[in-house]
């Protein structure tokens, strides 16, 4: 009887590697879009001035951030957004690194340089779009050609600058 006990819980331990193998295989991701960019980041709780990665697939984007080729942070984007300090709700990061009243997609709107807001005050320009938006938390400008994203809120001194390396 011992021995059936014992087993049982041998094939249980074995089952559970096996299991916790095949699913952390399966998080890994391989990102269909890899964009080496120079990018500039002003937040309260994040300043970055130097080379990074903008990796993305249909589904997830990664940043990872780099200072004199080593690298120092990486943010993973998908239902949730994972940072070296953990993982958390889009609208609790904002509260946390951006501004609570921005919208829950405004981070990989701007690493993907797509429109932000729901695309509210978009004007079209000869090499992509700006949009100004202006209210009583905000006022942001922000710019997206095809060699540089721009956003600059003024009222909550935030700024991000991403440019391609080219």
């Amino acid at each position: 009887m011992k021995n059936t006990y014992l087993a049982i819980i041998l094939l249980m331990k074995y089952l559970l590697i096996v299991f916790a193998l095949l699913f952390s295989a399966c998080s890994v991701k391989n990102y269909e879009i890899t964009q080496t960019k120079v990018i500039i980041i002003k937040t309260k709780k994040l300043k970055f001035a130097d080379l990074g990665y903008v990796r993305n697939t249909e589904d997830s984007i990664e940043l990872e951030l780099f200072v004199a080729s080593r690298a120092i942070e990486k943010i993973s984007i998908n239902h949730l957004i994972c940072t070296s300090d953990g993982c958390m709700t889009k609208s609790n990061f904002n509260k946390e690194y951006l501004h609570e009243s921005y919208p829950s997609e405004i981070l990989q709107n701007i690493l993907l340089a797509d429109a932000i807001y729901g695309g509210k005050s978009r004007e079209q320009t000869e090499s992509g779009f700006e949009q100004k938006i202006v209210d009583e938390d905000v006022d942001i400008i922000y710019r997206v050609s095809e060699e540089e994203t721009f956003f600059k809120d003024r009222k909550n001194k935030i700024i991000f600058k991403i440019k391609d390396t080219k």
